[in-house]
């Protein structure tokens, strides 16, 4: 849409044309991300855009579900805490991520690139299949040239163009010395390739074209089912570099001003305003509050933080605000260093070797040796080149690795298939087979084995009057022990009493005054109680002496004893680990029957705990949700977080959980033991078929057009038994 102001003449195409001189352009939209942990359905997806492209400037704004991130279009000065602002007045989490630190990854595009090459491939491999026909049909002569060439003319672009992926990788790896699978692939394309244009310039009456681009095709379709299966993950190490707080105000003379994160040292005094997350390592200097710690202990419940505590990066200010005196900044905050652990992690576990890439170590040296003799003894037997030449290029197509290369994507792909309508979503190419070896498995509590969210317990034991007053006190607080309150409330429709004057205060909790009466509801050492045991609770007093306690749990997630029991049947050990206190971990352990646990871990005591159980030789399965466990998610032989995690976790996992039962974690263990069974089958199949097929293609008994229908005839069986996997329930 144009504007023209009435103080701007319209000027003509000419002018409109020319450049325009950069100070007097109007400044450019902003593009700004923000992370939305709490969105979980298609009505949220509405009611985010709508509230955003409602805000001022805003020109765009699109949300993406599986990723839980909101992109929004803006002006320069459009600032992201103005946008959290009005999410938060819509009842939405948000928080801002760093654009530049979550480009797309090299998988997804070489996904479509696979994708693009195959349609190319199929479409020119049809064609030519037609024209082939008419070949075989008995067209002679000039005819047979004439369609022999428009063959040429259609695959030498194709396969120049969609056979690229293994001409470069070949190329590579002679390069570096070594032979890889994409060797003989390579050879067999060229052969098959180059011994058509040598008939179809001498007018022979074979030429091979369709069976290179037959081939291409299907080694292509094995290719972009392995590439589809990687799609979704994401390095977790770019999840955590986005989730740094890009700027911070930095307490100046007169009043705070806003700043680069990296341009803050140590030493600096930085303000933490309710709602935000801090920036750096620090000391509480000034100020009273609670902070959510959930990205280093997992744990819901907050902490309090006064002069003199301590805060690290990427905590959040939940009551008032507070003052920090950095200690740590850039590279050198507890962020950062979770952030190195984790690449260092993920690196080790990239070096994982999958059936298929052992089983090329013995296939490429072999298939060459087998080709080579071939033509060598067939050169000397009969002193004929161009035959020597046909049956070594029909070794290299009948022995090309088609069944090899669909033998792992074909099952990951079946498998994949079945467990996400289950509800777990795979997304590491290797992460079946790695999950079919684990011994042991180690469950994060809070937010994994249970909701993560707190539960009133005795709301019914309060009187109606207390319902209300408390209530009241609870709405105006963003602590999630008042949020349990008001889920409770609303969900016995009780109804606030009118209590006036509410204030928080920072550390404590809320107060208020209903009929000349001092309301208070928070700690219960400031209410002068003193709980028996290591309980989760808060306190009431009603102003008339009496104060009681309100005591909560965390609930366990549906299916979370079934999935205990069901991994015990498999044969599995269970540990569990916990940031939380002691006492409720013990309780939580015993009611799942869980002998193993271990309670107040921060996130370096459970990568150590997952590593020790590694160096002794043990397969580990990790599950866990938050940015605590994402060290020990990375580090761990194959991960599983919730859907419902932090977007470190889920990018540091294999595979996410994508409902809140957790019983599909128990489906995914026996899905994956018989996946890798079709995987082992599917090897064996193309061994048999090798064994049968080699010493005919070697005996001169299968020209490159047979090998090539035979190598098809393998990849289909291939595919069918894969299916079988899909089959089962």
């Amino acid at each position: 849409m144009t504007v023209a102001t009435p103080h701007r003449p319209v000027a003509c195409p000419g002018c409109l044309a020319a450049p325009v001189d950069p100070a007097a352009a109007p400044p450019k939209d902003a593009r700004l991300m923000l992370s939305l942990p709490t969105i979980h359905c298609q009505a949220c997806i509405a009611k985010v855009e709508r509230a955003l492209g409602a805000h001022p400037g805003v020109t765009s704004a699109r949300v993406n579900l599986t990723l839980k991130r909101a992109l929004i279009d803006a002006p320069a000065d459009t600032t992201p805490s103005a946008l959290i602002d009005v999410l938060a007045g819509e009842g939405f989490e948000a928080h801002e991520l760093d654009a530049t630190a979550l480009t797309e990854t090299a998988t997804r595009t070489a996904g479509r690139d696979l994708l693009m090459r195959l349609a190319v491939a199929g479409f020119a491999s049809m064609n030519v299949m037609l024209l082939s026909v008419a070949v075989w049909s008995g067209a002679a002569d000039a005819t047979r040239d004439m369609f022999h060439w428009i063959s040429a003319a259609i695959a030498l672009p194709a396969i120049t163009f969609s056979a690229q992926p293994f001409f470069r990788n070949a190329w590579m790896a002679l390069r570096a010395g070594r032979l890889n699978m994409d060797v003989p692939i390579s050879l067999a394309i060229l052969l098959a390739l180059g011994t058509s244009l040598w008939e179809t310039w001498l007018s022979g009456h074979h030429a091979y074209f369709d069976a290179a681009l037959t081939l291409t095709f299907f080694l292509l379709a094995g290719r972009w089912l392995d590439a589809r299966a990687r799609s979704a993950a994401r390095s977790a190490a770019e999840e955590l570099t986005a989730l740094e707080v890009p700027r911070a105000w930095r307490v100046g003379p007169k009043e705070p001003v806003e700043v680069a994160v990296a341009d803050l040292r140590v030493g600096d005094h930085i303000l933490v305003r309710p709602g935000a997350r801090a920036p750096v390592d620090g000391v509480v200097v000034d100020g009273r509050s609670e902070v959510d710690r959930a990205l280093l202990t997992g744990e819901t419940l907050p902490e309090l933080r006064a002069p003199g505590d301590r805060m690290s990066a990427g905590e959040i200010n939940l009551t008032g605000p507070l003052t920090l005196r950095a200690t740590a900044v850039g590279q050198d905050t507890s962020l950062q260093r979770m952030t190195a652990l984790v690449a260092i992690a993920e690196s080790g576990r990239s070096r994982y070797t999958s059936l298929a890439d052992r089983a090329a170590k013995l296939y490429a040296p072999g298939v060459h040796i087998l080709s080579a003799f071939a033509f060598l003894g067939w050169l000397i037997w009969s002193g004929d080149v161009r035959v020597s030449l046909n049956i070594a290029a029909a070794v290299l197509i009948i022995t090309c690795p088609c069944a090899l290369g669909l033998a792992v994507p074909a099952v990951t792909t079946a498998a994949s298939g079945r467990l996400f309508a289950k509800g777990m979503l795979i997304k590491d190419a290797t992460a079946l087979e790695r999950l079919a070896e684990v011994d042991t498995v180690v469950f994060d509590k809070t937010g994994t084995l249970t909701t993560g969210q707190p539960n009133l317990t005795n709301w019914a034991t309060l009187t109606p009057l207390q319902q209300s007053q408390v209530y009241a006190l609870a709405q105006g607080s963003a602590h999630p022990l008042s949020h349990a309150i008001v889920q409770a409330a609303q969900a016995s429709a009780c109804t606030p009493a009118p209590v006036s004057n509410i204030t928080e205060r920072p550390g404590y909790g809320s107060e208020g005054y209903l009929n000349g009466r001092h309301l208070r509801l928070g700690r219960p050492e400031w209410l002068g109680l003193a709980p028996e045991g290591d309980i989760l609770c808060t306190g009431f007093d009603a102003g008339d002496g009496a104060a009681i306690l309100l005591t909560f749990t965390d609930a366990a997630r549906p299916g979370a004893a079934e999935t205990i029991r069901g991994l015990r049947a498999l044969g599995l050990h269970i540990h569990l680990l916990s940031g939380d206190r002691p006492a409720a971990v013990r309780s939580f352990a015993d009611t799942l029957q869980i002998a193993d646990w271990k309670a107040a871990m921060l996130p370096e005591d459970k990568a150590q705990f997952v590593a020790d159980l590694r160096h002794k030789g043990h397969r580990v399965l990790m599950v866990g949700d938050g940015l605590n466990d994402t060290v020990a998610l990375a580090s761990a032989h194959v991960s599983i977080s919730p859907a419902q995690a932090l977007d470190a976790a889920r990018a540091a996992s294999d595979m996410v959980l994508l409902g809140q039962d957790l019983r599909p974690v128990t489906d995914a263990v026996a899905v994956a033991r018989q996946a890798t069974k079709r995987i082992r089958e599917n090897f064996r199949i193309a061994t048999v078929y090798n064994v049968v097929a080699v010493p005919l293609a070697v005996a001169g008994l299968a020209t490159p057009l047979i090998a090539a229908l035979a190598m098809s005839t393998s990849s289909i069986t291939v595919s069918l038994n894969a299916l079988r996997v899909r089959g089962r329930s």
